[in-house]
């Protein structure tokens, strides 16, 4: 039987070497162009460092199989490999991100760093509710250990710069309040409501009459007592509802981080659903993340597959100008424009960094392989933000075809209306 399982053997050496010395000669082709605080152990036990400076991240190739990603290190493959367990990463989740990206720029030919891929998704409403139900139907307690207390999961307003999260949740809220003029009493939509921080907010202060709307289960349910505990049932419903299926006329409408998950040639019916659901004289609010690439493409270096495999399933992001074009044929006219790129970067940096001091709980609370895959998520997409690969935008519109006489002569008024309500 040995003599057997001596060419086997010797294959798996042979291997082995021809690997080793792949990986020497690419990583002294790497330490010749950049400097990394970074070390690589092998399976024999030999690391590479890539500097002199002391590691900040340790990636550590348990097998001889696991040598392949580092020869091709996309964030794709790199991200995958770690969080199904195929290699080791130690240190910082952002420090990670900025060293594993390094590797892929200087590694991958030109065609391999960026993506141009449309899926375009069919987007049904089952498949929709799937999705959403694997993103956000993890557990409330998960989100709660990373996010402000109101559970706010999506771009915070730092008007300042230095504010912490919780108060930058609310100058949010309160910015989107003011940027759709919202006047007591008036009936307002909000589609994608999450745990009904806006909604709440929107009716305390205004005592206006909300319908959220969100296909999260959890949501649903915690967002219910939320309104409960506020006493605001008179005034604030929750839906569990595919935004398709609502009917009725809103005088305000806002979409906060919700229309990522429409599907980019599906945004003309998406914005034509809002101008059916509008009152003649109302404003509506779009605040989602967009892609920089003028063609509706992914994010480079394998981030966007990484996202769609383990993140969100069938989301699509679109370049700001398809999104405008996308709301003319909607009939809805834009008249505002902000961008939140600069926000989002910081509001992620914020969660990760959140993430990574809750650790222990979070593995507890969704086990090794979600704990990875929200590391690498939270500290790669605040990476994105700041490098311009994706950005964040608020759009205010209305409903096309109205004289001009009805737009308001300057921005003023979402900086200086003091909204009624309790502060």
């Amino acid at each position: 039987m040995g003599k057997l399982h001596t060419p086997y053997l010797g294959l798996h050496f042979s291997l082995a070497a021809r690997l080793a010395a792949r990986l020497a000669a690419w990583s002294s082709a790497l330490r010749q162009q950049l400097a990394l605080p970074l070390r690589i152990e092998l399976w024999d036990g030999q690391r590479i460092d890539f500097s002199a400076l002391p590691p900040r991240v340790t990636i550590r190739v348990p097998s001889v199989a696991a040598a392949s990603y580092l020869l091709r290190p996309s964030l794709a493959s790199l991200g995958s490999a770690y969080v199904e367990g195929r290699i080791e990463v130690q240190g910082a989740a952002r420090d990670m991100i900025d060293i594993v990206t390094a590797l892929a720029r200087n590694t991958l030919k030109a065609e391999g760093r960026y993506a141009r891929v449309v899926r375009n998704w069919r987007h049904s409403k089952r498949g929709d509710a799937d999705a959403i139900h694997y993103h956000y139907d993890v557990s409330n307690e998960f989100y709660a250990a990373f996010l402000d207390p109101q559970l706010v999961y999506s771009c915070a307003y730092f008007e300042q710069g230095h504010e912490d999260l919780a108060t930058a949740q609310q100058q949010k809220i309160d910015h989107i309040l003011r940027k759709i003029a919202l006047q007591p009493h008036q009936r307002l939509l909000d589609i994608g409501c999450g745990w009904g921080a806006l909604v709440i907010r929107a009716a305390q202060r205004f005592q206006a009459r909300c319908v959220g709307v969100t296909l999260s289960e959890q949501q649903y349910a915690l967002a219910r007592q939320r309104v409960r505990a506020a006493g605001l049932e008179h005034l604030v419903e929750i839906r569990l509802q595919d935004y398709r299926d609502v009917q009725g006329q809103f005088d305000r409408i806002t979409s906060v981080g919700m229309f990522e998950h429409v599907g980019v040639r599906h945004l003309p019916d998406y914005f034509a659903t809002l101008a059916r659901l509008l009152a003649e004289d109302g404003i509506v609010m779009n605040h989602g993340i967009t892609s920089s690439d003028p063609a509706n493409g992914q994010s480079p270096y394998g981030g966007g597959d990484f996202i769609e495999q383990y993140v969100f399933p069938q989301g699509e992001l679109a370049h700001i100008g398809h999104v405008l074009k996308s709301m003319q044929q909607g009939q809805l006219e834009v008249f505002d424009v902000e961008n939140l790129r600069r926000h989002y970067a910081r509001t992620c940096a914020l969660w990760s960094d959140n993430f990574e001091a809750a650790a222990g709980r979070l593995k507890a609370l969704a086990g090794e392989k979600r704990f990875r895959i929200w590391q690498v998520y939270l500290a790669g997409s605040s990476y994105a933000f700041e490098q311009d690969w994706i950005s964040l935008y608020q759009i205010v519109a209305r409903k096309a075809g109205q004289p001009a006489s009805t737009l308001p002569w300057s921005r003023r008024y979402m900086y200086t209306a003091a909204a009624p309500g309790p502060a």
